[in-house]
């Protein structure tokens, strides 16, 4: 296992070179790094609906997709993140539970009393502080998430448009009620870069491996300096075209929620396009290609959808649950 030491507070760059390391760099990594303000959009989403975009643009947010699934969260210097990135062990499954508990040994050796809670959250006393997402490449994983040690949470409430059902469904009115930071838990009076270096020292200590450092070569910097310059800057990447629709249906599932918007002409799906906060194996914009040019008819779908497994782009979101999306 070896640590890249990333001191970057430019998500733009830091998404590309966590995607670099990812698909590129062949041995198991560990990094750990920070964002200046800003809002980082799951794989799959809709970026127009799930930020308060006046909010963001007087407050100067960058707001940046990144390759994994999952909901949208707010980054600051007060939020850490980490990213594990190793050979697959779960053969492209989603599992949460494998990866993380990397993160809640080393923080319970701090004296946090810290669990794995719902899909994909990290809780102390039933509130979260970290959202966790993965992705698979060429039999390797990345699973990363947030830590929220010191960030300000007013921000993060005003900053994004949650779904209100994802709010209802918990039982809980506000979103600032259902987080928290890590640093009112420490006994300690540590800021977050020796929170940094303490969590560092702990998952190494929990893996029983000396930490060996890796440094970027020029070649790497210039490759990420390209995926900065032709992906991650760009408009397409974060904001994409939205297309007219006309048909679009939201629902939520015990495996996440799903929105699909459609464009049908002539009795066929001409344009197709799936948002939602779910987890799948493989990018979504397959699955919406395979869909359209398909007769819009529940029982030829259905047909149609037998030869897909539609849990390696919906996660644990079944398919008779897409299919209620699908037609109401």
């Amino acid at each position: 296992m070896k640590f890249i030491e990333n001191n970057s507070s430019d998500p733009y760059y830091n998404l590309a070179f966590e995607e670099y390391v990812f698909k590129n760099l062949k041995d198991d990594y560990i990094l750990l790094w920070r964002n200046r303000h800003s809002i980082i959009i799951g794989r799959n989403q809709n970026t127009v609906e799930e930020i308060n975009m006046e909010f963001v643009k007087q407050n100067n947010i960058d707001v940046v997709r990144r390759i994994t699934g999952g909901g949208a969260v707010y980054h600051d210097l007060g939020n850490l993140n980490f990213s594990f990135i190793t050979k697959s062990e779960s053969s492209g499954r989603i599992d949460f539970e494998l990866y993380n508990v990397w993160i809640i040994n080393a923080l319970r050796k701090m004296g946090i009393k810290c669990e794995l809670s719902g899909r994909n959250d990290l809780v102390i006393d039933g509130k979260k502080f970290s959202g966790i997402a993965q992705s698979f490449s060429r039999n390797r994983v990345l699973n990363h998430g947030t830590l929220l040690f010191d960030s300000h949470l007013d921000v993060l409430s005003n900053a994004l448009n949650v779904k209100r059902d994802k709010i209802k469904s918990k039982g809980i009115k506000s979103i600032s009620s259902r987080v928290t930071n890590i640093k009112p838990y420490i006994k300690e009076d540590i800021d977050i870069l020796e929170f940094k270096d303490l969590l560092v020292e702990n998952i190494f200590g929990y893996l029983n491996e000396e930490m060996a450092l890796y440094e970027l070569t020029k070649d790497d910097k210039q490759a990420i300096q390209k995926m900065i310059e032709e992906k991650y800057r760009t408009w397409e990447w974060s904001f994409g075209n939205s297309p007219k629709f006309n048909y679009k249906r939201y629902k939520r599932f015990q495996g996440g929620g799903i929105e699909i918007r459609l464009q049908i002409e002539n009795g066929l799906i001409n344009n197709c396009k799936i948002y939602g906060d779910f987890f799948g194996k493989y990018d979504i914009d397959i699955l919406e290609k395979k869909l359209e040019g398909t007769r819009y008819n529940e029982e030829e779908i259905r047909v149609f959808l037998e030869e897909i497994n539609t849990e390696e782009f919906l996660g644990k979101i079944k398919k008779e649950e897409f299919l209620k999306c699908l037609f109401n």
